[in-house]
């Protein structure tokens, strides 16, 4: 299996897609922080977990993009004629998609990582600040838990029909035109903005209030057991 996990990572990183959204990536990442996290959010400091937190939050609709995208990888119709071949290997069908869909994720992780790199650069630059443990517990909430259910629903759209994927790239730019619930404010980044607003003190510690955990929770529950959902194999169905 990590042969083929290898195989696919190498054709998500070696490609002309992956450059090109790490390009827009970064470029729009330093907008974000030098026009709009350097004067901070809410009240806060630059780099407070809050203003960091809504960098992160306004970057991630192209995160949720590229990881659907190399969804794609699997439902093209080059790839379902492949898959009648796959799907008569002798590795076990799960086994097999586990792979390829750690390779998309590890692929996006990179992705991520590279935001992260920026904001450490932009932080340590103009400001001097390294203090990173304080906001690594804000990237693992506001990051994780949407990009593994993004994979997990799209891999089971993707299998059932592939236009899906590209209908479903549009879902982070509705929720942040859309007033959605406090649970769920993680998605559109108004938690990052208002909750800082309402507590007593200024510059408050970072904290997950109990309707915000549970929903996180339930995105990363989702997506993994939506990568374990059988589907019919994608070289079978119709296009």
């Amino acid at each position: 299996m990590f042969k083929i996990f290898r195989y696919e990572w190498k054709r998500f990183v070696w490609n002309r897609f992956f450059f090109g959204l790490l390009l827009v990536l970064l470029f729009y990442g330093w907008q974000v922080l030098d026009r709009v996290t350097i004067l901070g959010v809410s009240h806060t400091a630059p780099f407070s977990p809050w203003s960091f937190g809504d960098y992160l939050s306004r970057v991630f609709p192209l995160l949720w993009v590229g990881t659907l995208f190399f969804l794609t990888f699997f439902t093209s119709a080059r790839a379902r004629r492949a898959a009648m071949l796959t799907d008569a290997a002798s590795a076990p069908p799960r086994r097999y998609a586990l792979a390829r869909c750690s390779a998309a994720l590890a692929a996006v992780c990179l992705l991520a990582l590279a935001c992260l790199l920026e904001a450490a650069l932009f932080y340590g630059r103009y400001f001097g600040w390294h203090d990173w443990e304080t906001l690594a517990l804000p990237a693992l909430v506001a990051l994780a838990p949407p990009l593994v259910f993004a994979l997990g629903s799209g891999w089971l759209l993707g299998r059932v029909r592939p236009w899906l994927l590209y209908v479903w790239m549009l879902v982070p730019f509705v929720c942040r035109a859309l007033p959605l619930p406090d649970a769920l404010g993680l998605w559109d980044g108004s938690f990052f903005t208002e909750y800082p607003l309402t507590a007593s003190a200024p510059d408050p510690d970072f904290v997950l209030p109990l309707s915000v955990l549970p929903a996180q929770a339930a995105l990363l529950v989702a997506g993994a057991a939506l990568l374990a959902l059988p589907v019919r194999p994608a070289g079978r169905g119709r296009a």
